[in-house]
Parts: C-alpha cells; structure tokens; sequence
C-alpha cells in the first residue's frame, strides 16, 4: 500500500526527472565522453552504455506499434505519467525506454519521465524486484497516485530469466545472449503490449 512517505518521494523524483530527449542526449554525451551513468565507472559499465546508445538509437528508427495499441492510446482520456527508473548502462532499459516513449508519443495524456536510480535510491527502494534494484521500472501515476508498475522485464523475457534461474541457479553468458536474442527477434512487441495493458 502506498504511504504518505512514497507519495512525497515520487513528488520530490518528478521535480529533478528528464524527457526521453534528454536521457538520450545524457546517453550520447556519456558514450562520447567514454564514462555512464552511475558510480561505476568501470569498462564494462562503458561498455554497456555504447551498446545501449546503439541499441536505442536503433530502436528509435526501427521500433512499430500495432494499430491496435495506436488506437488505444490515442484514445486514452486520462492524464497520467510514466516515471521510468533507468541508467545508461542497463541493457533492459535500451531494449524498453524506445518503445515506451512510442507509445507516449502516440497521446498528449501521457508524459514520459526518466530518473537515475543511483541519483534515486529512496525512490527505488520503493519499487524493488524481489529485494533487488532491478531496472527499468516504471511506475504509472494518476492523480498523484501510484496505479501499476511495470519492469524490469517484458512478461516473457521475465519467465524466461526465472525459469533459468530455477534449473541452473543464476544467469550464464550463454543465456545473456539468448536473452538478446529473443529481445533482437521480438522487436519490442511484447514490451508495447506489456505497457499498453494499462491504457485499458
């Protein structure tokens, strides 16, 4: 249940939060200037950052939203918010933030808003994933209130990863990369329905 203490934190995260046009310009600068979001600093975590600014750079030319999910935010008549939870170097968050702010581009009633987790704690222990700092999440909020939330994966990538970690105890490199491939092959279908659950 969502107390008077979640309520002011999402308040205070709205006031310092981004448009997508600017998370992806903080993105590009971050993959010019060889660092990311984030404490870590690490070549990894600069690694992922380039593959994620590929990754959405890509997803933005590329990424279609059916007829059926156009319609229906079009359509949509409240005004509510999408406040997504990211970072630069999240692999999941490359693959979803493109196909959410496709959606919001679709209706003037829904604004779409990013934050940093690591500049967002308070916020994020919020919203943990099985006791973890999982992202992106996205929560959905009307009326200055919390209504869904949604993350850190799409429905099928989510029973995919559990399913694994329940027969071999965690995630390998080998599944890593089929997990990519399922996203490569799905084109952010079901993210787009995923989301678009909640504008019914």
């Amino acid at each position: 249940m969502e107390t008077v203490n979640t309520t002011s934190i999402i308040a205070e995260s709205l006031k310092s939060a981004m448009s997508y046009t600017a998370y992806r310009a903080l993105t590009e600068a971050h993959i010019e200037n060889k660092s990311s979001t984030g404490p870590d600093q690490s070549e990894a975590f600069v690694n992922y950052t380039k593959l994620g600014g590929a990754r959405m750079r890509r997803l933005d030319k590329t990424v279609k939203i059916s007829e059926e999910i156009q319609e229906m935010a079009m359509s949509f008549d409240k005004k509510i918010t999408w406040l997504v939870i990211s970072e630069s170097w999240c692999g999941d968050a490359a693959h979803a933030l493109p196909v959410i702010h496709k959606i919001t581009e679709l209706s003037d009633n829904i604004e779409l808003k990013i934050v940093l987790r690591d500049e967002h704690i308070e916020l994020m222990n919020q919203y943990l994933t099985n006791g973890g700092m999982s992202i992106p999440k996205l929560i959905q909020i009307e009326g200055g209130v919390v209504t869904q939330t949604w993350g850190p994966r799409p429905s099928t990538a989510t029973a995919m990863v559990n399913d694994y970690k329940k027969t071999n105890g965690g995630l390998t490199p080998e599944f890593k990369e089929s997990l990519q491939g399922w996203y490569n092959k799905d084109k952010g279908q079901t993210i787009a329905r995923d989301i678009a659950a909640f504008l019914s």
